[in-house]
């Protein structure tokens, strides 16, 4: 195990396409997938029927949310009763919010975490949870009609990046990252408790030397998100570990449960308006002209709009010179809203740092004359037939220089 790697959240993971049988729970009674030999080498050769505690997880693009239920699996040899046999091993699950959700054809993955549990990941065909899967663990989209393993989880391949650490995170692994270094400093900065992400931003920046957006657009953005995601994390820490050592009575179960709450939706949000903060310093030190949240049509509200909102209303001004972006961490299906957020722009652009999107969706966004953007660094996620489509920063903000130096 090396901390920092994938190895140091897995002994060993899993993949194969779920057939007609163990999808269809209708055509089969069985609710069983045939464990390989490969896989036996980290999930053990129990000499009677063992029970694993396991988490079940349903991706796909639509939901905002993945399905979670807390169940198990059951490793037995089918043929121990059977001893002129060599063993077959199989895993029985049971009917689940999960399993009902799978079909033929989806991906599957058996994770077996350090604590000795399982994690079982259903990700619908065709889905960015597949194309995301896949890379993070580093497994070839083949046929994969048995299981594919990997339990070498500590070379450079398997390094938990950004990248790495927001796929780990939507599987529900908590990825520890911590600059303690800067926790005082943080204390007396904010009062002892959680700035407004602006100020947030800025203070990540500050910890930061050497690094000019002019040089590389690229690099400085994922220098600063990365900083910033890890500072907060040091601040949220020792600010929950506070709040946890008062305790809830007996009597105050809402508020417990209200805490809970806004620390998941502080997580949610901050991260976006972090993205926005950074873009706004880039925009700036290129020279580029733009209105954060502009108002456009039917009260829509682009991130980005360039060179602001007073040339997108003057009917005078030529569209041609005209952009937008729209920002957004992740996507999911969420990414056609932009398309009505400026109708006098017909090519619109947006940012996130989602890995890995299926390529359904970005070949719809071609066809509706959406440009992705992300960072350099995360291009190689994606599919070499996308890649060559994709821009990065230094793409858009060329492209948006170009557009406002037109006569």
């Amino acid at each position: 195990m090396k901390r920092g790697y994938l190895s140091e959240y897995f002994e060993g993971v899993a993949v194969k396409r779920l057939s007609a049988v163990e999808a269809d729970t209708t055509r089969s009674n069985q609710h069983e997938y045939q464990a390989t030999k490969d896989m036996l080498a980290f999930m053990g050769r129990p000499s009677e029927r063992s029970q694993l505690t396991a988490q079940f997880i349903y991706l796909d693009d639509q939901a905002d949310e993945p399905i979670i239920e807390d169940a198990f699996l059951t490793l037995y040899d089918s043929r121990k009763n059977q001893p002129h046999r060599s063993a077959e091993y199989r895993f029985y699950f049971p009917t689940s919010p999960v399993s009902k959700k799978a079909s033929e054809g989806d991906l599957l993955l058996i994770a077996r975490k350090r604590d000795g549990s399982l994690l079982v990941v259903i990700a619908a065909n065709g889905s960015s949870a597949v194309n995301q899967l896949e890379w993070l663990f580093g497994f070839e989209d083949g046929d994969l009609l048995k299981f594919s393993v990997r339990s070498d989880l500590d070379d450079e391949q398997h390094r938990v990046g950004f990248a790495a650490t927001v796929i780990l995170e939507s599987l529900g692994i908590e990825v520890e990252q911590r600059e303690e270094n800067h926790l005082e400093a943080m204390l007396s900065r904010f009062g002892g408790g959680f700035p407004k992400t602006v100020d947030f931003s800025a203070y990540a920046r500050e910890t930061l030397t050497g690094i000019d957006p002019r040089d590389d657009p690229d690099a400085a953005l994922m220098a600063w998100m990365e900083r910033e995601e890890i500072l907060f994390r040091t601040l949220e820490r020792h600010l929950i570990g506070q709040r946890l050592a008062q305790g809830f009575t007996g009597d105050q179960i809402e508020d417990f449960i209200q805490f809970s709450l806004s620390v998941q939706n502080r997580r949610k949000s901050r991260v976006g308006l972090a993205l926005e903060n950074h873009m706004e310093i880039v925009f700036s030190a290129l020279g580029i002209r733009y209105k954060r949240t502009a108002i456009t049509e039917n009260k829509s509200k682009p991130d980005f709009l360039f060179p602001g909102q007073k040339e997108y209303h003057d009917t005078g001004f030529d569209p041609l010179k005209l952009s937008m972006l729209a920002v957004k961490s992740t996507c999911k299906d969420r990414w056609r809203q932009v398309l009505a957020e400026a109708d006098r722009i017909d090519d619109k652009h947006l940012l996130t740092l989602e890995t890995a999107i299926s390529v359904n969706q970005t070949n719809e966004m071609q066809a509706k004359k959406l440009q992705l953007v992300l960072p350099r660094s995360l291009h190689d996620t994606y599919r070499a037939d996308q890649r060559d489509w994709l821009f990065n920063l230094r793409d858009f903000t060329g492209a948006v220089l170009e557009r406002q130096s037109r006569p």
